[in-house]
């Protein structure tokens, strides 16, 4: 088949969220040699990380909003330029209250790149789950690559120049993305940005009900993988009692699953609907976070991992169903706006994990996850029954 243009944009946008995702991702191999230098807790280091995720989350409704006023490929360039910069910052800073405010700030920046480059695939490709599948592939291969490079990184130079990964691999996709994208007009640029951020059609956006139904389900399955984000390998650590090298392989084991059934979880969407995939999803991660707490032994780690790398990319079902039900042009701002709202909330699940962790141990706090997704596989069968009438 013929490389085609439209393939040019999904493989750069897929790149960019690989850079922004990578410099999110490098901190939490490096978890716990942060507390130790700063003498913190994990519900403090937690608080930090959920500061990190909600600005992440904050600028998704304002980047559709810019993507309208300026067009995409500028505010995806700020993203990746952004966390460059941002990822810099974080591996100097001298005290615990620079480098949270360095977290603010790298989540801020790629937080840009989402929700713009998701509308912008959207008008590009008719079957959207599956390029929105391949797009959030880019954070899975972020994840299979960054961690352990990081945590092998973090041994030898300690964990500044671990979290520096960050900037070595924005810089280069960035100059990637500027010469292989063309600029793209924007969707709205005569309108005052002012007007966009009114009260009243926010309001009434988010009260449909089946973007509001869809929410609170990307509220729990956000906190869970922000939770499972921020602490796997401090899990396996703590927990499981491997060490520091091979959770970091875990984790990054995870990621690879993900990233390999992300296009398959999106396609199967789109073939078979997106509540069965997204309900099927739930099972799976439940599945493994009880294999990773009550199960012991090698098998249940690798079986785990799979079930979760499968059941936490939900995204690439759920997702969809958002701009299912969004026209043409509220997608780039409407879509910015609910991950904002799913996302800013989902973004707890960093310091309250911690906070559990710290009150009642691991099992606990990871099983709490698996608690919440169960929620989610509940809420989906009563809807699917109430479709049908029940």
């Amino acid at each position: 088949m013929r490389w085609r243009y439209k393939e040019t944009v999904l493989a750069m946008c897929t790149l960019a969220f690989l850079a922004t995702m990578a410099g999110r991702l490098v901190i939490s191999p490096v978890v716990p040699q942060i507390t130790a230098e700063f003498g913190i807790s994990n519900s403090v280091i937690g608080l930090a990380l959920t500061g990190m995720w909600m600005a992440y989350f904050c600028s998704q409704f304002p980047s559709g909003v810019f993507a309208d006023k300026y067009g995409e490929r500028r505010i995806i360039l700020v993203a990746v330029g952004g966390t460059a910069v941002a990822s810099a910052f974080l591996a100097v800073a001298p005290l615990f209250p620079v480098f949270v405010v360095g977290t603010i700030v790298l989540g801020a920046v790629a937080g840009l790149h989402y929700s713009v480059a998701t509308s912008l695939l959207t008008r590009t490709y008719d079957e959207i789950g599956a390029a929105i599948g391949v797009h959030n592939s880019g954070g899975p291969i972020a994840g299979l690559v960054a961690p352990p490079v990081a945590a092998w990184i973090a041994v030898r130079y300690g964990w500044r120049a671990a979290i520096a990964v960050g900037t070595v691999v924005a810089v280069p996709i960035f100059v990637l993305f500027a010469r292989s994208v063309r600029p793209t007009a924007p969707q709205r640029p005569d309108q005052p940005m002012a007007s966009r951020f009114e009260l009243a059609p926010l309001v009434e956006l988010l009260s449909r009900p089946k973007i509001a139904f869809t929410c609170v389900l990307a509220i729990l399955g956000d906190f869970v993988w922000q939770a499972t984000s921020s602490f796997l390998p401090t899990f396996l650590v703590a927990y499981r009692g491997q060490s520091a090298t091979t959770a970091s392989l875990v984790f990054g084991g995870y990621f690879v699953v993900q990233g390999i059934t992300q296009v398959g979880v999106g396609a199967a969407s789109d073939r078979y609907g997106r509540e069965v995939t997204t309900a099927a999803c739930m099972v799976l991660s439940v599945a493994g976070f009880g294999l990773f707490i009550a199960v012991p032994g090698p098998v249940s780690v690798v079986a785990g991992t799979t079930l979760l790398g499968i059941g936490l990319g939900w995204g690439a079902a759920l997702l969809p169903r958002f701009m299912d039900e969004l026209s043409a042009a509220e997608r780039s701002a409407g879509f910015g706006l609910v991950r904002t709202v799913y996302g800013f909330v989902g973004a707890l699940g960093s310091v309250i994990t911690g906070t559990l962790a710290d009150l009642f141990g691991w099992g606990v706090s990871f099983g709490f996850l698996g608690a919440l997704l169960a929620l989610v596989f509940a809420a989906l069968a009563v809807n699917w029954a109430f479709s049908l009438g029940y």
